[in-house]
């Protein structure tokens, strides 16, 4: 004769078996996840130079460093006051530096440098002045470089934002015909763009040239990218006819 189960593991079975059919029920239920494809596009542009940079520096070697650091001083402070003559020309100092040199058979000696850092829209007149220090302040020339103003690289941007903008909903147009949804919408989207920081000096050996030629100039052109990512959510995918 079979066993009577407790009541209280009888009770226990029947909510379990009872609360098994909503749980499936709501599952069956559940909505379709919406595809979501994740989509880049970009646009490009070559845009014309219009800032030049250069990096010129005053140097001097000496047993004596309070020497050396004073033939630097009064050499940047002619370069500077010179500098600051020249209307359109941005000039500001950096780069300080003050170190031993030791050579084999040669007695040690202090080097001293310090860096002066120009910037112009005025190519012909950035030009000459720097031929100017060169040849007349006895400055060496570290760097030379182009850039496109902020205010230039912001005008591209935004005429390749609106490009790229575009693109990108073509792709996402395509995608969804591809899958066969019925259309779709934007879900997270970014905008980047190639901000590239500026280049710095780089400091080579030398010595200072006593008749510095002309310095030839080609300003170029700098390119100018805009890339949008992002997700398009397609529709619930159109049923077969």
């Amino acid at each position: 004769m079979p066993r009577c189960l407790p009541a209280a593991f009888a009770a226990v079975t029947a909510i379990a078996i009872s609360g098994a059919v909503p749980a499936q029920t709501l599952i069956e239920n559940a909505p379709t996840p919406q595809p979501v494809v994740t989509i880049s596009a970009s646009a490009s542009d070559s845009v014309v130079n219009d800032r030049m940079h250069a990096w010129l520096r005053a140097e001097a070697d000496n047993a004596d460093p309070v020497q050396a650091a004073s033939d630097v001083n009064a050499r940047m402070a002619r370069a500077l006051a010179r500098a600051k003559a020249v209307p359109g020309v941005d000039a500001s100092t950096a780069g300080y530096s003050s170190y031993q040199v030791t050579e084999q058979n040669r007695p040690a000696r202090w080097r001293v440098s310090q860096t002066l850092a120009l910037e112009s829209a005025d190519f012909g007149a950035l030009s000459a002045l720097v031929s100017k220090l060169q040849g007349t302040d006895g400055l060496l020339l570290s760097s030379l470089n182009f850039s496109v103003s902020p205010a230039a690289r912001r005008t591209a941007e935004d005429a390749l934002t609106r490009g790229a903008i575009k693109s990108w909903q073509q792709r996402a147009q395509s995608a969804a015909q591809g899958f066969g949804a019925s259309g779709w919408r934007a879900g997270r989207i970014a905008i980047q763009t190639n901000d590239f920081a500026r280049p710095q000096p780089m400091f080579r050996a030398g010595g200072a040239a006593a008749s510095a030629a002309p310095v030839a100039v080609e300003a170029g052109t700098s390119e100018v990218t805009v890339t949008v990512s992002g997700e398009a959510i397609l529709d619930t995918p159109r049923a077969p006819r």
